[in-house]
């Protein structure tokens, strides 16, 4: 288990293990968050029980929901709007550095690191 927090801790979350890849998305959002996406299903990803209030931002298509703490302002992950989509983003850096020593840092599917 692997677990990740925004600066303050009001928003804490556990996967059940470290990414072996994660994408350093280029998009003009992304870019700007500064965030490393690593890929889980949903059922993979546990909040706190007590976990605090995040902010939702929606652009573009408006598919995804990203999802910011509400107190410190973090960018902790991402939930695609359709709840039957298998798939949500977190934001790695919300991780510690150790758990990413092994991972592959991709961009556009290329190895960057």
């Amino acid at each position: 288990m692997i677990d990740a927090s925004c600066h303050c801790g009001a928003v804490r979350f556990t996967v059940d293990a470290a990414p072996d890849e994660v994408n350093d998305c280029d998009c003009s959002l992304c870019r700007r968050y500064g965030a490393r996406w690593a890929y889980y299903h949903p059922s993979r990803v546990d909040f706190a029980p007590d976990c605090g209030p995040t902010d939702i931002y929606m652009w573009g298509a408006r598919r995804l929901e990203f999802h910011r703490c509400a107190s410190c302002g973090c960018v902790t992950h991402w939930r695609a709007v359709d709840r039957d989509r298998p798939m949500m983003g977190v934001n790695t850096r919300m991780m510690p550095p150790e758990a990413l020593a092994d991972a592959r840092v991709l961009r556009n599917g290329e190895a960057i690191d």
